[in-house]
């Protein structure tokens, strides 16, 4: 590499070690450096941190330094400080103070950099927190004014009315900025029809590291702005010819190509992809398209990824709107996570092609071109899909797979680095070939993926990167890999960029002349080294840096992570930065992550949780477990445990929460909350053992400064009710009602047919089943209503129903609040009790759905070594699943004997069901009785104790706020007073079937019953409730 011809002026050096002890990172690595830049590190750094707090939003803190510590690449670098601006005004402010203390800045959007993009040692600008805005619209030109933190997809919003849209669409869309896409060129599915996103790039605004600050379009006005520029261009441009833009996705290095005369002195698009070593950009006007006119999927299938590959020069030339390829092993895995994917054509491996035209005659016929053109020689391998539904389903695997890629068929982690490489097409599948043969010499497993149309492929191989032995076999793959692409006239890099992770690869692609070129090209704009240092000019090595070699191996003592081998840290480790968490998943159903869409604090989303557990593996913090790094990240974590699904590389938060808690805790007293809402149903057992204790403690804790008192001594929010008691169990409610059936001559433990009229008939000849109805501790203590109308509904399918002998607690009040030892104690005697049923194959039916999901999964991680454990997660069910159950359920005869036709219901399905059991069923059973149904995503807030706490109750409110309460009000349940009323009471002329609230999560009956005046039903009540046609 070339030695960099930059002026210097106290060039600062720079490494994590540094970057752990921030007053290290003021000493200059220059012996000879000027005083000013070598004493007084401490101060300096203080200095530095004052005058960015006069201007800027901005955090030094440890816990925020290992949050913005990496992206979605391999790497760890922990920034001195990360500033938030608000405006261009404070963006020049904080440029300025950077330089004049010489600090390194590193701009970044949503994070989601593969290679290393957005992690710098010194101060990072986090341009989505407050610049997001899209600033104008025109329609005529068909162009955009954005600011750099604005999200693709809200730009999307904000342009559809009028018909138009930006063209590239990278997977990330609905989290990655547009600054963020500017800074790697990034591409999409559909780059065949819109390119890269230096092709919708007209202008920049930006200011480079010399503090000047211009407007880059294209000209040679453009051009002359920048000192040296144009005299460089005119020496250079045989280079420029010959080695730059030679291909569609040659996005490695910098874009010179487009200050050619030919190209028009294009300087916007020259920076685009220059990964923030050049300027910082201020706005950003870009490049409409029209909305694409209706468009037709062709599904091609082919015996394997180079067969597909093979296929792809003869696609082109009909111009499709996109190839995109699937592997099947990777179809697979997007299988077993969902349960199931829509038909695909024969084969083991896939082009998903799209053509788009504004007659449906005309695409069909598109379509059946491409068919006869693609090589297939079975009807079978092909399938043309004119649905919209259907393509949009067919379309979601490919979604789905870009997150699910991050694990291979065996389990094995996998890791970005040899992420995006492209090559011209025509050379595709002998370069598939040739990687595939790479990956078998080092013994890693890779499933490809891709733009196939524009040659560029993405993987991530389970290179093992747990040991810092592993590093070796690390660097030698990616320097081999780097070899063969270049040798197919390829790019390292096809849209995700160079920076740490490949930056150092170039020179396996670009002559000696061409690394010159691009060092002199960044020293016209940044001649101090000063932007995002260390990536693509003057590189670090691809080995320095690397997060995962970095931590400490901690098991699991609580939890036992069967997943991840028992390592605590390989759980912590699953994330990869992906930021599937931080973007708005609601309106696919997914509920990841409520805090994150409540605050929009990096603190509070699964990915800056994750990276803090991180930090603590590698021993960043004083404390470990205890922390106040750590508490402070998990804090406003509701534990609502749908990262676990929602997340494709199945980080579970909630799970790691406890662990840490578990361990910060154990042996020592633990915050009073932890003993009065974690031992809950110990206090609930008590109070409820006599009636009139019960009746008693309902009345105390009305008395509102009794309850203040009691809420204040155990760090309770004052402005919560206390949770009522009841004065019936449910299990006496039960015994009683078998008194009153054997006084009349029968008993709960007979047929439907025989103890009850409604639906004797249809079930008069099936064979009597034996069910558990397991009631919880919420169900048993608090509000049985749910347990007792699940008898009713139980004993009319035709079921015999039973209850334990005796009390079965799942422990989950513990689990929540990290007493894991309890949890055990209490599941193992929920294993003597319930294990006997399972183990001779009784179904055993849940009624609060937090419950159900630790029989379904925690229990199985915190007490795997027993079998009664797995019998108990193999026959525990809820109700919908039971009733719409082939084998186990009461028949279609059955079903269509009832209905709910002219019921509306607003369902908030409980976080635990979504992540561990699913909602479908539920959904399907009242969609098959005919109501009329919004099933709501998200979280409802409350989360069991979470939002009874002291200091979680605005952030409670907030999380409702993201779903429940809107939808409560829109479905016109808002009383006259303001206040929203109660299901059953509401009269509204414009209403035109009952409305009813459902949720069968006590939490999220009481979120809404208390915040907003609306008692919930649960599912067994309103099937109870049914009319028999």
């Amino acid at each position: 590499m070339h030695p960099i011809t930059l002026q210097k002026r106290c060039r600062r050096t720079f490494d994590v070690s540094d970057a752990l002890d921030s007053s290290r990172m003021w000493r200059t690595s220059d012996s000879s450096a000027t005083s000013g830049c070598d004493n007084g590190g401490v101060n300096e750094q203080s200095d530095f941190i004052s005058a960015l707090q006069a201007v800027i939003e901005v955090d030094d803190s440890a816990r925020r330094r290992a949050e913005y510590s990496s992206d979605a690449s391999n790497y760890r670098v922990p920034p001195l400080a990360v500033a938030f601006p608000r405006d261009k005004d404070q963006v020049r402010a904080a440029l300025a103070i950077a330089r004049k203390h010489g600090v390194p800045i590193t701009s970044r959007g949503a994070g989601t950099s593969v290679a290393g993009n957005a992690v710098g040692p010194g101060l990072i600008l986090d341009f989505s927190r407050y610049m997001n805005q899209v600033l104008s619209i025109d329609p005529q030109k068909r162009t955009a004014r954005v600011q750099p933190g604005v999200i693709l997809t809200d730009l999307q919003e904000a342009t559809a009315p009028y018909g138009l849209w930006f063209g590239p669409d990278p997977s990330t869309k609905n989290r990655a900025t547009l600054a963020g896409m500017i800074g790697n060129n990034a591409c999409g599915s559909h780059s065949l029809a819109y390119g890269k996103t230096s092709d919708s790039v007209l202008s920049l605004d930006v200011v480079d590291g010399q503090g000047h600050e211009f407007t880059a379009s294209s000209g040679q006005e453009s051009v002359a702005q920048v000192p040296g520029l144009s005299s460089l261009v005119e020496q250079n441009l045989a280079l420029l010819r010959t080695e730059l833009g030679q291909f569609g996705r040659q996005v490695s290095g910098y874009s010179l190509e487009h200050l050619l005369p030919e190209k028009g002195y294009d300087l916007a698009k020259a920076l685009v992809g220059s990964e923030g070593t050049c300027v910082t950009i201020l706005e950003a006007e870009v490049a409409l398209q029209p909305i694409p006119p209706g468009r037709t999927l062709v599904v091609l299938g082919y015996p394997d990824m180079i067969a597909a590959a093979n296929a792809v020069p003869r696609l082109l030339p009909l111009n499709p709107l996109a190839i995109e390829g699937m592997d099947k092993r990777l179809v697979d895995i997007v299988r077993q996570h969902n349960g199931n994917v829509p038909e695909l054509p024969e084969g083991g491996g896939w082009l998903f092609c799209e053509v788009g035209e504004s007659e449906r005659e005309s695409a069909l016929e598109a379509a059946v071109q491409l068919v006869a053109a693609s090589g297939v020689d079975s009807p079978k391998a092909s399938r043309i899909v004119e649905n919209s539904d259907e393509a949009a389903a067919l379309w979601r695997i490919r979604a789905d797979g870009v997150g699910l890629a991050g694990r291979t068929p065996g389990g094995n982690q996998a890791w970005p680095g040899w992420e995006d490489a492209a090559v011209p097409p025509k050379n595709l599948g002998p370069y598939l070939r040739d990687f595939e043969s790479l990956m078998d010499r080092y013994g890693v497993v890779g499933l490809p993926y891709g733009h196939f149309g524009d040659g560029c492929i993405h993987v991530r191989i389970d290179l093992p990167l747990a040991q810092q032995d592993d590093v070796p076999a690390f660097s030698a793959f990616m320097e081999d890999a780097a070899r063969l692409v270049g040798s197919y006239g390829g790019s390292i890099s096809g849209e995700h960029g160079d920076v740490r992770a490949r930056g150092a690869l170039l020179p396996h692609m670009y002559s000696d002349d061409a690394i010159l070129l691009f060092q002199q090209f960044k020293g016209l704009f940044d001649p101090d080294g000063n932007l995002n240092p260390g990536v693509l000019v003057d590189p670090a090595p691809i080995t320095q840096h690397l997060r995962r070699p970095a931590a400490k191996n901690l098991e699991g003592k609580g939890f036992t992570f069967p997943h991840d081998h028992g390592s605590f840290t390989a759980a912590a480790h699953r994330c990869v930065g992906v930021g599937k968490c931080r973007a708005d998943n609601f309106a696919i159903g997914a509920f990841m992550c409520p805090s994150y869409q409540a605050t929009k604090d990096e603190k509070d989303v699964t990915r800056g949780r994750a990276r803090v557990l991180q930090d603590m593996t590698a021993g960043a913090f004083d404390g470990d477990w205890s922390a106040p790094e750590v508490a402070d990240s998990l804090d406003l974590c509701l534990s609502c445990k749908a990262c676990g699904t929602d997340c494709p590389a199945g980080v579970d938060m909630s799970t790691l929460k406890s662990e840490v808690t578990y361990r910060k805790y154990k042996g020592h007293l633990r915050p009073i909350n932890h003993y009065v809402l974690g031992w809950l149903p110990r206090w609930a057992r008590v109070a409820t053992e006599v009636p009139a204790v019960a009746s008693l403690a309902n009345w105390a804790l009305s008395i509102n400064w009794l309850k203040d008192a009691v809420f204040k001594i155990s760090r309770m929010d004052p402005r919560r009710e206390m949770t009522a008691f009841t004065t019936q169990r449910f299990s006496r409610w039960f015994k009683k009602q078998q008194r009153v059936e054997r006084h009349a001559g029968s008993t709960l433990d007979t047929t439907a047919s025989e103890s009850t009229a409604t639906g004797a008939q249809d079930n008069r000849h099936r064979k009597t089943r034996d069910v558990i109805l397991w009631a919880d501790s919420f169900s048993e203590y608090l509000d049985p209503t749910g347990a007792e109308a699940m008898v009713q509904v139980l004993q009319d399918a035709g079921y015999t129903v039973r209850i334990p002998s005796s009390p079965a607690c799942c422990g989950l009040t513990w689990i929540s609040t990290g007493q894991l030892d309890g949890a055990k104690a209490r599941l193992r005697k929920t294993l003597d009790v319930l294990g006997p049923a399972a183990l001779k194959g009784v179904p055993i039916i849940g009624v609060e759905p937090s419950c159900t999901a630790v029989l379904r999964s925690d229990l199985q991680e915190l007490l795997p070594k027993d079998p009664r454990s797995w019998a108990i997660k193999d026959k525990t069910m809820t109700l919908a699943e039971l009733l719409t159950d082939p084998e186990l359920g009461p028949g279609q005869e059955w079903l269509q004997a009832r209905s709910l036709e002219g019921t509306r219901i607003i369902a908030q399905p409980h976080c635990h069901q979504h992540a561990v059991m699913g909602y479908g069923p539920d959904l399907n059973l009242m969609e098959t009785l005919g109501a009329e149904l919004t099933a709501l995503a998200g979280c409802c807030g409350l989360a069991g104790n979470f939002g009874m706490e002291k200091g979680h109750y605005d952030v409670s409110v907030a999380v409702a706020e993201n779903q429940l309460l809107p939808a409560l009000r829109e479905a016109g349940l808002v009383g006259s007073t303001g206040n929203i009323a109660s299901a059953d009471q509401t009269s509204n002329a414009n209403a035109t079937a009952r409305t009813f609230y459902l949720a069968d999560g006590y939490s999220c009956r009481t979120q809404a019953e208390q915040l907003a005046d609306v008692k919930g039903i649960t599912l067994p009540i309103l099937l109870a409730q049914t009319k028999v046609r």
